[in-house]
């Protein structure tokens, strides 16, 4: 029985290996492994209280509208002409923006069956309201994820 959880480990480890592979060289900061955890989960919750933008379209189009929020951008895009201009809209627009290694965990975490190339977690949701406490939670998860990207930035240079 050992030798099958072993197995699996090494199954796990190749498909993360091949996932840091795939990465595209202009995805900066790219989040580590924890950081991708925690923004991955943010997505989530965003995506049950609907303050999502899924995909390029949506997410530009968002930007543009001078909504805030934090940008989520998939690492191994291809081609990667697809999301160039993304990170240049974010940085005009003083939003913060993070790669996560891969689009498909993206799309899982927006709650999408299709790979998503970039989602953008709004402040808060264009329709409806969220009950102050759940606002709350989701402001407090959005500095937390927003500091430690902040961290990751300030490192690189």
């Amino acid at each position: 029985m050992g030798s099958d959880s072993e197995a699996e480990k090494t199954q796990q480890k190749e498909k993360e290996r091949k996932k840091m592979f795939a990465i595209s060289p202009i995805a900066k900061p790219l989040a580590g492994k924890k950081l991708s955890k925690k923004t991955l989960k943010f997505v989530r919750k965003a995506a049950e209280h609907k303050c999502l933008k899924r995909g390029v379209k949506e997410v530009v189009k968002s930007i543009r509208r001078g909504h805030k929020g934090l940008c989520v951008i998939a690492g191994n895009i291809s081609p990667i002409d697809v999301i160039t201009h993304v990170p240049i809209l974010c940085e005009e627009a003083d939003i913060p923006y993070v790669y996560v290694p891969s689009k498909e965990d993206l799309a899982t975490a927006g709650s999408t069956k299709r790979p998503t190339c970039c989602v953008l977690v709004l402040t808060k949701p264009t329709k409806g309201e969220l009950s102050p406490e759940e606002q709350q939670k989701l402001k407090a998860d959005y500095s937390h994820i927003v500091e430690d990207v902040s961290e990751l930035t300030s490192s690189m240079f």
